[in-house]
């Protein structure tokens, strides 16, 4: 991904980065040409799934090495990466690629809860990419705060928590 400045059409240059002070995190970018500048700021949900993805913001210092992410992430799969895939499996032959980490055992879903009409609405407006992993975590927040059905308000509640 990159950044282009409109006016000139060149790639913006990685001016600064602050933070994450109290979960936040700030990055300029300048354009080389008109020195245009444009900063993004994450929230700290955001800033905790940069982190969790092995992003590191600000920069080399040294310049890449040939193959170096493919290299790091091979060294650190499971073996048992490609157990259980192919046409009678049922996980992703990646996985092992994503993070190095151990699967995650499976949780308990969260008790049955019903929408309002009102909230499935404002569900319907959350990008799709995101709507499956906002729903889950709403319905298991309503599920562990009591709440049988989830509401605008409960929506509202997970969410302060969320930080979003």
């Amino acid at each position: 991904m990159k950044f282009l400045c409109l006016d000139c059409d060149q790639p913006m240059k990685l001016h600064s980065t602050e933070g994450p002070e109290e979960g936040s995190l700030s990055v300029t970018f300048r354009c080389p040409e008109c020195g245009f500048r444009v900063a993004m700021l994450t929230n700290p949900f955001e800033t905790q799934m940069v982190r969790s993805l092995g992003v590191k913001v600000g920069g080399r210092t040294v310049p890449a090495e040939p193959f170096e992410t493919l290299r790091s992430t091979m060294a650190g799969a499971r073996p048992d990466a490609f157990e259980g895939t192919g046409e009678t499996g049922g996980s992703c032959p990646f996985a092992a690629a994503l993070g190095g980490a151990e699967a995650a055992p499976p949780t308990a879903e969260p008790a049955a809860v019903t929408w309002e009409p009102a909230a499935a609405a404002r569900l319907e407006r959350i990008p799709g990419f995101i709507r499956p992993m906002a729903k889950r975590s709403i319905e298991r927040f309503a599920a562990e705060h009591g709440h049988a059905t989830v509401t605008e308000r409960v929506m509202d509640e997970a969410r302060a928590v969320f930080g979003m």
